[in-house]
């Protein structure tokens, strides 16, 4: 069989893009959550925003109704929802409110996530229970609850923030019930991934290779420094946006860091997501 010669005034193939698909994630209201959020609205994506902040923190910028309005400036959809992933009621109510609203969903986001360094002696157990609780249980609430709706997507995808499964016992010394609950969440994408690789799900986690410019790290003590050495939440908003729009049939079972994509798609200068501080100056984040 001869290969079919393409006419001369066919126009090339378009790159894939996230036009008019549907995101539903955890979190959002700034940060990394948002970054992602707002990458995929500039395709023309639909995103369902589960958030707690719904009136303006004290100590945290934007609400899930300001994070909205900057999805739909950004050329997107929005349907921000006030709730929390640790409710199962309030999951179960923004999966309905997806599919009601856009049809379908094509892809989770579980972003959400709490933090809490402290050594096991001086964690208080109230904040033990949050970091599980958000970061473990909202993680396989969200995608369990969502796996039905989103075998009907013809590219599904479920993508979370959290780290590479690394057993070195340094991570777990410096913060064990942190490092437990991040791994909760990774051990959920290498589970899920194999459950539902024969649906072509494609489930991944994605992390930093470096400290990331966010509230979380500005409120910690020194954050004010420590982001100096970061980069800007967009370098992990054009991963995800990369990991994405992949054949979810090929991508599944990965953690990959933000670095590890992009070079994927051929980028090897990440200085224009920097703060200021030389490449070689930036603090590599945890667990790698």
């Amino acid at each position: 069989m001869t290969e079919r010669t393409k006419p001369a005034n066919e126009a090339p193939a378009s790159p894939p893009t996230l036009k008019g698909r549907t995101l539903l994630m955890s979190g959002g209201s700034r940060g990394i959550g948002l970054a992602i959020a707002l990458r995929a609205a500039r395709d023309g994506a639909n995103v369902v925003m589960l958030a707690k902040t719904g009136v303006p923190h004290p100590r945290l910028e934007g609400t899930v109704h300001t994070a909205a309005r900057q999805i739909e400036a950004a050329g997107g959809a929005a349907l921000p929802i006030v709730g929390d992933v640790r409710n199962d009621g309030d999951v179960a109510g923004a999966v309905a409110a997806a599919i009601e609203r856009f049809g379908g969903i094509d892809i989770v986001v579980n972003n959400a996530s709490a933090i809490d360094l402290s050594k096991t002696p001086d964690i208080d157990m109230k904040r033990y229970d949050l970091m599980a609780d958000i970061n473990v249980r909202g993680t396989f609430l969200l995608s369990k609850l969502s796996l039905d709706v989103l075998r009907h997507s013809d590219n599904p995808h479920i993508l979370t923030l959290s780290p590479p499964l690394n057993l070195d016992p340094q991570w777990a010394g410096k913060h064990l019930a942190y490092t437990m609950a991040k791994y909760g969440m990774s051990l959920t994408t290498l589970g899920l991934a194999e459950e539902f690789r024969a649906d072509g799900v494609g489930v991944n986690s994605l992390w930093p290779a470096t400290l990331i410019d966010t509230a979380a790290i500005r409120n910690m003590p020194g954050g004010g420094t420590m982001v100096q050495a970061a980069r800007r939440p967009e370098i992990v908003a054009d991963a995800a946006h990369a990991v994405l729009i992949r054949n979810s049939r090929d991508c599944t079972g990965n953690f990959f860091t933000d670095e590890d994509v992009l070079r994927q798609e051929g980028s090897t200068d990440f200085s224009v997501y920097s703060l200021g501080a030389p490449e070689d100056r930036l603090v590599p984040d945890i667990f790698l």
